[in-house]
């Protein structure tokens, strides 16, 4: 099977690394992609879509994957393709520009350019690939696709950087990760309160990252008088799953309440449990399709820092149950989240296309 791949967003982002190399162990793959993050979506899209057009008029592919992301790339290169057209939609660019980041209301120019986008976008395709049953839901109800076009496979993440690790030797003080690119539905500001809450524990938080939210977070920290938060830039993958090993609790998320933030299952989960360990995550449909409270993770209400600080508190006094939790979300990464477990599914979704 010959395969052109497209992504608007870099191969290295977790989500087109994993379907590509996925591709790759059943295909042979021509890509057209960056390799580092693109300054702008839309002029890199358009430079994307004409290095394909060539392609596309020369050579005969059984299939064309477009990855993240791809929504603009769709609407350049549907006329050109003659087979099978598979998109990993992953996100709703209406969704995240109006409800996710509140930068436009969805009834704007923008807001409904975005909408006409998204809908376009995914009925040219073939199939459309998602992440959760519940984000599915979503674009079935939003944009009027029949479900019977979108699949559902999982994040996931690289197995051989994030790599299962034994946990730390119990210590003085606890440490806790949480990693994100700072935008609302996190709800850092959650995991914050919460820290506040943790003042007099032998706990202490660390959080990585960088984004839109990040200066007003440093000012709640400062006006909570945090001593247990520390704040660092972003990192690579492979200093994240080091950062990942060296803690002792990690925090899933997404904190905030409604929307996207309860429809899917936050990357960085698939990373702690491939490590090996034990997750606070937001009790959402999102999160309980794929995990189980207290045996593959510890749950706890959205925007509520009473329930996360206690729940931080709980496991933090509770070495035993921090591990069985680690070992309940390594099992269950291995059994429905690996990249053998991905591959598979592609294998089974571009063959029925093909065929």
């Amino acid at each position: 099977m010959r395969v052109l791949f497209l992504a608007g967003r870099e191969t290295e982002y977790a989500r087109n690394q994993v379907l590509l190399a996925a591709l790759q162990r059943i295909a042979e793959v021509d890509v057209v992609a960056s390799e580092h993050k693109p300054r702008s979506l839309l002029t890199n899209s358009i430079l994307l879509a004409a290095r394909a057009a060539p392609l596309l008029l020369r050579k005969q592919y059984d299939l064309v994957f477009v990855g993240f992301y791809g929504h603009l790339i769709m609407r350049l290169i549907a006329p050109l393709v003659r087979c099978p057209l598979l998109f990993d939609a992953f996100i709703s660019t209406y969704d995240t520009l109006c409800f996710d980041r509140r930068r436009y209301a969805p009834d704007s120019l923008v807001g409904r350019a975005a909408f006409a986008l998204d809908r376009s976008a995914t009925h040219q395709a073939d199939r459309v690939l998602l992440d959760t049953e519940s984000h599915i839901d979503y674009f079935v109800s939003t944009f009027g696709l029949p479900r019977a076009s979108l699949c559902a496979v999982p994040v996931g993440c690289s197995d051989s950087i994030f790599r299962p690790t034994p946990l730390p030797e119990p210590g003085g003080t606890v440490e806790v990760l949480y990693y994100a690119s700072f935008l609302p539905l996190h709800g850092i500001d959650v995991i914050l309160e919460a820290a506040a809450r943790l003042q007099d524990e032998p706990i202490r938080l660390r959080l990585i990252g960088n984004g839109p939210n990040l200066t007003a977070m440093k000012a709640l920290a400062a006006n909570l008088a945090l001593d247990n938060v520390r704040f660092d830039q972003p990192i690579s993958q492979s200093e994240l799953a080091a950062a990942i090993a060296a803690s002792d609790l990690c925090l899933g998320g997404h904190f905030y309440a409604g929307g996207k933030a309860g429809r899917v299952v936050p990357g960085k989960i698939y990373q702690m449990l491939a490590v090996g360990r034990p997750v606070i995550a937001a009790d959402a449909p999102g999160n309980r399709e794929l995990l189980t409270h207290d045996t593959t993770a510890f749950f706890v209400p959205p925007s509520d820092p009473e329930a996360l600080a206690a729940a931080i508190r709980e496991l933090a006094h509770d070495t035993a149950r921090r591990q069985t939790l680690a070992n309940g979300g390594r099992s269950l990464y291995h059994e429905r989240c690996s990249e053998a477990v991905i591959t598979r599914q592609i294998q089974k979704i571009t063959a029925g296309l093909v065929e």
